[in-house]
């Protein structure tokens, strides 16, 4: 994959200063309708051995572009704040928004590269990972991301003497460290795991440019100029979209089965029983969340449901049992500007919480194929791509000891009907019904077949949907303790030997 990289391609002098300022002002000029279009944003990788040119790419990037417009990020060795959530959160949490361009140095590939090189995973191990990267890149280019990725190479005889000029030079001296010489005798493993994982990621909505670092002028221009060129391309195509959305069919229900006409809405549950339970099940889902090992997992708690059915409700029945320390609650709304101008799972993977602590999400990712699917608010392919990217982003959080629970709440017809007039005519709960609640009422066989479709796709063996019969609230916010309870020690369960308690 690297033959062609090591050719040795030179520019002069004389005609690196003749292409440069007319690049330079096609950048910025390129990079200005970006910002005023703020149709897409532009992810700039900078990855490749030791020596490559890679700190040098990045400087030159800051130098030519306009830095108002620009996030550069060095993904280095994580944090502990980092290292206490899903590997994927730092990269989230650093993405660019709409209009702007974001340089990483270092990325989602550089970890599993390495571990791979030093022989902490197998090599099953880096194909998953990168098999990861794709979807992750498939999601972000279907979401409008332009995606450029670079890899600086050099040959062996190369980086070597690269490298003992930089150390010979004192001006230079600092930038070569014992880490930069271990990896140099590690360069053949280095060359055949890079190799491999960027003949895996390199895909067409986002390829692997692969650029000889010798000469700094030459790959100076081929970044300005691949940058540019698929700047323009991108600015040139209506309103940014990275492709054209392919007619897709209307989503047949599953075996046409109507899974929510199959609950039993009327189980029944009386006040007593209810008080009585109730202290049982705080108490053991307090009990639990003190337990040693809950400093190793952390809970993400979803709650979606019919309006009125009681979602409220039971989270505080849940909440009325923790520290408050130890949980947060995430109130789900319309997406703020900020909001979308990033990837839809961006406001979502932001609030996963560190381990020992609880997340509960009051609506939730889900909003993408039930209401905006139903009033239209994204396109059909959206909304179809999204069960997929949903399975992926849980996925994720249970292979790092996030225990996911989701609830539906659901209630009749009639009930919610019921409800909405209590609400109406008791003061304090006015807050509680809007007009928008009324229009959904309308659209109540289309939110059915969306809740429907949405169980059958994202209940998973690792995140299972729990469909909770809401017409009675007390035995609706005694199965949702009991559930979260036993969700929560089957969690603890998994975890090998104890941590300490917070």
């Amino acid at each position: 994959m690297f033959e062609s990289a090591e050719i040795g391609h030179k520019v002069d002098k004389e005609t690196y200063e003749q292409e440069l300022p007319a690049l330079r002002e096609a950048l910025l000029l390129a990079q200005d309708e970006l910002v005023r279009k703020r149709g897409f944003q532009v992810i700039i990788i900078i990855s490749g051995v030791d020596g490559g040119g890679r700190r040098e790419s990045v400087h030159l990037l800051n130098e030519w572009l306009d830095t108002r417009g620009i996030e550069t990020h060095g993904m280095g060795t994580p944090s502990d704040e980092e290292l206490d959530r899903p590997s994927m959160w730092r990269f989230w949490r650093a993405l660019p928004p709409r209009g702007k361009i974001g340089i990483f140095q270092g990325s989602w590939y550089s970890m599993p590269i390495i571990d791979r090189v030093y022989g902490k995973t197998r090599k099953v191990d880096l194909e998953e990972a990168m098999e990861r990267n794709v979807r992750f890149e498939k999601m972000l280019s279907d979401e409008g991301a332009l995606i450029l990725k670079f890899w600086f190479h050099l040959s062996k005889d190369f980086q070597k003497s690269r490298l003992k000029a930089l150390e010979k030079d004192p001006r230079t001296r600092w930038r070569v460290t014992e880490r930069d010489w271990h990896h140099f005798s590690l360069y053949g493993k280095f060359r055949k795991t890079s190799a491999e994982a960027l003949r895996l990621s390199s895909t067409a909505q986002a390829p692997w440019y692969i650029i000889e670092g010798s000469d700094e002028r030459y790959r100076g221009l081929m970044l300005g100029k691949i940058v540019l060129e698929a700047m323009r391309m991108r600015l040139s195509s209506e309103h940014g979209e990275p492709h054209s959305i392919p007619s897709l069919p209307k989503l047949p229900r599953v075996d046409n089965l109507h899974i929510l006409k199959s609950l039993d809405l009327e189980q029944k549950l009386s006040k007593a029983k209810f008080s009585s339970l109730l202290e049982t099940y705080q108490g053991r889902l307090n009990v639990l969340t003190r337990d040693p090992r809950f400093s190793k997992i952390s809970v993400v708690a979803v709650f979606e449901g019919n309006d009125a059915a009681g979602k409220g409700g039971s989270i505080r029945r849940v909440t009325g049992s923790l520290d408050a320390r130890m949980y947060q609650v995430i109130p789900i709304a319309a997406p703020t500007d900020e909001e979308k101008a990033q990837p839809y799972l961006w406001r979502f993977w932001r609030h996963i919480s560190r381990r020992g602590r609880m997340a509960i999400f009051d609506r939730s990712w889900y909003g993408r194929v039930l209401v905006e699917r139903v009033e239209g608010y994204c396109s059909e392919y959206d909304w179809l791509r999204a069960y997929n990217e949903i399975n992926e982003f849980e996925a994720q959080l249970n292979d790092h000891n996030i225990v996911v629970v989701k609830f539906w709440l659901s209630i009749s017809s009639d009930e919610q009907l019921r409800r909405f007039k209590e609400r109406e005519k008791t003061g304090f709960k006015h807050y509680k019904i809007t007009d928008e609640d009324w229009r959904n009422r309308d659209r109540w066989s289309d939110y059915e077949q969306a809740v429907c479709d949405m169980v059958d796709r994202t209940s998973t063996e690792h995140a299972p949907w729990t469909l909770v019969a809401a017409n009675n609230k007390y035995h609706a916010r005694i199965q949702v303790l009991k559930t979260l309870c036993d969700s929560i020690e089957a969690g603890l369960a998994r975890v090998k030997g104890k941590g300490k308690a917070d």
